[in-house]
């Protein structure tokens, strides 16, 4: 049997959750719950704001108002896994989909890096944070991830902290079993590591590109299999494999 209650509706608001609190929904939040759930004052929903943890409420409605009334705290707020995602920004759908696929993976830090072959040069941020909020409401996730202005691929690599694992997926790779070239950069049973996990564009790195993130400190270059992957299935078999190997599926 799931720990987790899957059957509730979840929501994430804006305000504190406290026993006892009334939180107030927008428009949209009410139309969702009442007009496409189809629920009915009583009703109970999950409710969480990425600071309180998940809190148990019951559906109510006074004319227009809808708000829903907290009673208890069903999980305690946990900090998420130091895991960032920089990607190469891709068009409309398939950038909704690597994100909502990114916040299920476990992704603390959503941050695009524009590099010489990336096709979109500008991001809809608001889109993105409404993807996270939906994908986390959808999943059980109880932090919506950072999400970072774009960046040009010189700033991202000026920038980097080199204490975080950067891994980025490269099919040069000389390494091509990729838990095995994850794997000497296990931590420590019960210890943390910070990482960034990196997918380029899908023309692939430049090769400049290529050569300064193989002149980085503790870095890993991540070979994803025999076959070409797009940006998008790219994501989420990479994070697949550092979250197995190194992050918290162990």
């Amino acid at each position: 049997m799931s720990r987790y209650d899957i059957r509730s509706p979840r929501l994430h608001v804006a305000d504190a959750l406290a026993p006892g609190a009334e939180v107030a929904l927008d428009k949209s939040q009410s139309h969702y719950l009442r007009h496409v759930l189809r629920l009915a004052a009583g009703d109970a929903v999950l409710a969480f704001n990425g600071r309180d943890g998940e809190w148990r409420a019951t559906l109510a409605v006074s004319g227009k108002r809808t708000t829903l009334a907290l009673q208890k705290q069903t999980r305690r707020q946990t900090p998420p896994r130091d895991l960032h995602y920089l990607f190469a920004p891709l068009k409309h759908e398939r950038l909704d989909y690597m994100v909502q696929k990114a916040v299920e993976m476990g992704v603390s830090r959503l941050q695009p890096v524009l590099t010489r072959h990336t096709q979109v040069q500008r991001v809809n941020l608001e889109r993105m944070r409404a993807n996270a909020i939906e994908a986390a409401e959808q999943c059980g996730v109880l932090s919506i991830p950072e999400i970072g202005e774009p960046i040009a691929f010189d700033r991202a690599i000026a920038t980097r902290k080199p204490d975080r694992l950067l891994v980025f997926c490269d099919e040069d790779a000389e390494v091509k079993d990729p838990v095995d070239a994850l794997a000497g950069a296990r931590p420590a049973p019960g210890a943390t590591l910070p990482i960034a996990l990196l997918v380029g564009p899908e023309g692939g790195f430049a090769d400049e590109e290529r050569a300064a993130l193989s002149e980085q400190p503790n870095i890993i270059r991540l070979s994803l299999g025999p076959r070409i992957l797009r940006a998008d299935t790219a994501a989420v078999a990479a994070l697949a494999l550092v979250q197995a190997v190194l992050g918290d599926w162990r």
